[in-house]
Formats: C-alpha cells, structure tokens, sequence
C-alpha cells in the first residue's frame, strides 16, 4: 500500500499523458487497466472473450498480457503498462480500488427526482423539523450525513485527493487500512446496500478513473495540491460498517457453471445488442420525442436475456448500457440507471437462448 508522499502526479496534471498516470499510479501501488479512447468504461475485450463467456479469474488472456475484463486485468506491471499504452496512447486509465485498498466516493450533481426523505440517509431517519429544501444532489445528502455525526463533509476534505468529473461531480479518493476490513461497492440509489441518496461507492469489485484521464465531455480534474489519498477516517468507516458494506473474508463458491455457448452464438448475441445501443446513443440527435426510456428499456431487457445465459458479464452489460444512455441524455443518469438497473433484472428473469449462427 502507498504512503502519503510517495509517487505524486505531476502538479500540471492537465499536461500528464495516459501513461504517465498509469505510472504515477502504479508507482503508488494501484494496479491499473485501460479504458476505452474518449470514454470512461473499460477497453474492449479481445473477440475470443466476446465470443464466450467465462469467468474473468480463468481467462487465459491475462497471462498472455491482455487487458479483458476490465479491472479484473489491471496491474502494476511496467513492461504491461509499457505495452497497452505504447499501442494505444489515447487510452483512459482506471484503478481496481480493491486491490489498490482505495475507498471512493462517488459524489453525483444529476438531475433527478429527490425520493422521500427516509430514503436519503439508508437506516438513518430524518425528522420532519430537518429543513430539505435546496436538497438536489449527493453533495447535499453526504453534508448531512456529515453535520448529523458532526463532521466536515468529504466533500470539503482537502487531505486528500478530490477529482472533479465532467458531469459536475466529485471522486473523494480515501485508503483503507492495511489491517482492516475490505469493502465492497455500492450504488446510492442501492435498496440493500448504500451510504446516500446520489453517492456511490468505489472500493472491491469497481474501478476509478484517474485524474488527467479526458473524455468526449471533459477531463477528471484533480482539486487543490493534494494529489495522494488520506486515511479513511474512522467516522465514515463506521458509517461504511453501519450500511453493510464490509466484504465477507469467508470464501464464495463457484457458481454452477453454465455451458459456454458456441462462438457464433455470441457472435450473434454481441450483434443482436449493438444495434440496440445504437438506437440509444441515436437519442442524442434530440432533446426529446425520440422515445429514449423506451429503446434503453428495450436494450437493457435484451441485454439481462443474455447476462442470463452467459453470453454477456453483468458488469459489461451495466457498463455498455450506461454509456449509451450518458452519450444521448447525460442530464439524465439517475433515471437511466433506474431503467437499466430494473430492465436487467427483468431480463435475467427470461433468459435468452440463441441458436448458433453465422
């Protein structure tokens, strides 16, 4: 695990390459993968792992030094990183926070509806005489969090690394104790497991992206001079305790393995989603009447048919269809994430079986 002050990235982050954030990282001990040129979710897999499904732990590319799978590829390896940003230097750069011991917060500013105040602080009630108005985002609901245990808000915690995102929102970057419980990611709008209304976790079983890393809305900005994470404080890991996010140390059984389907059957499931996303990513031509809720509903029932069947992992469906639906309404990320979320499950529950075909 890095300590603070050790490998810093360079003051004048904006001028920083792919690889020298990569570097910088695994410098600092954060094993490392690439993103897609432009755009904030993982590089492609190789055709043979979108072909068929397996699990991303048994992927024979990993020792032959491909980057499948997204984090579960990444690595701190100089001659690796040395290879995937030699052969593309517009790649992006993403962090595997569990291997790395990092802790993120993902603070959101989108555009939604606010839910019912029982619901902006899971397990924490709010009485009626708290005065929510002007409550509109997750920097709002992780400040009260912190005034009620009377605490600054991360937010505001200029100890440690905080990054600016496109969208207006906010990574506050924290490391884990090197004894200490793991911890597993989260969505805020999580009915299980979720630290607030709008805040996300980052931590085993995710990935971050980098400061300096740029994409078609913008560049992830460093704020202030800090450029390392600070402690986890003992505050928010006992809020992180409280809301169920500790990672079981018991050992997980394999799943009952699927048969894996033939090549051209996943050739044609890969061919069957694509147009789908397509017509998602087409919505942006238009503010409205495209029937945008429809068509992402459409992709994301089609796509949990094949997550069902193991033609598609979950992770890279939910990455696939985010992205589409931030490309054409990124004003709208709450909403799309509730109906891809809801249109997955629904479609797990009908998989689809495909025919092998050419």
């Amino acid at each position: 695990m890095p300590r603070r002050g050790e490998t810093s990235v360079p003051r004048s982050a904006g001028h920083a390459t792919p690889y020298d954030v990569a570097r910088w990282c695994a410098g600092n001990g954060w094993p490392v993968h690439p993103l897609a040129a432009g755009r904030k979710t993982p590089a492609a897999n190789c055709p043979s792992c979108r072909e068929a499904a397996h699990r991303p732990q048994q992927c024979p590319c990993h020792s032959a030094g491909k980057w499948c799978h997204g984090f579960h590829a990444a690595t701190t390896n100089p001659q690796l990183l040395h290879t995937w940003w030699g052969s593309d230097p517009t790649l992006g750069v993403g962090v595997s926070c569990g291997p790395a011991g990092l802790v993120v917060l993902d603070v959101d500013a989108h555009s939604a509806e606010v839910p019912a105040r029982n619901r902006l602080l899971p397990g924490i009630p709010i009485h009626e005489s708290v005065n929510l108005d002007g409550l509109a985002s997750g920097f709002d609901t992780l400040a009260l969090l912190a005034a009620l245990r009377g605490r600054k808000s991360p937010a505001d915690d200029d100890s440690t690394l905080r990054v600016r995102t496109p969208s207006g929102g906010l990574h506050v970057w924290y490391q884990a104790p090197r004894q200490g419980p793991q911890y597993r990611s989260s969505v805020g709008s999580s009915p299980k497991v979720s630290l607030a209304w709008q805040v996300d976790i980052r931590a085993t079983g995710g990935y971050i992206v980098t400061p300096a890393t740029r994409t078609k809305t913008g560049t992830y900005q460093a704020l202030g001079t800090t450029r390392v994470p600070a402690p986890l404080p003992h505050w928010l890991a006992a809020e992180l305790q409280r809301t169920g996010h500790p990672v079981s140390n018991e050992p997980v059984p394999d799943p009952v393995p699927r048969p894996r389907p033939a090549a051209p059957a996943g050739q044609h499931a890969h061919r069957l989603l694509v147009p789908l996303l397509a017509q998602v990513e087409a919505c942006a031509s238009a503010p409205e009447g495209t029937a945008f809720t429809e068509k992402l509903n459409r992709a994301a029932y089609t796509a949990g048919g094949l997550v069902a069947v193991g033609y598609l992992g979950h992770d890279q469906a939910h990455d696939l269809l985010t992205a589409a639906a931030d490309a054409a309404r990124p004003h709208r990320h709450r909403h799309s994430r509730a109906v891809i979320s809801s249109a997955l499950s629904a479609g797990a529950s009908r998989p689809l079986h495909l025919k092998g075909r050419s």
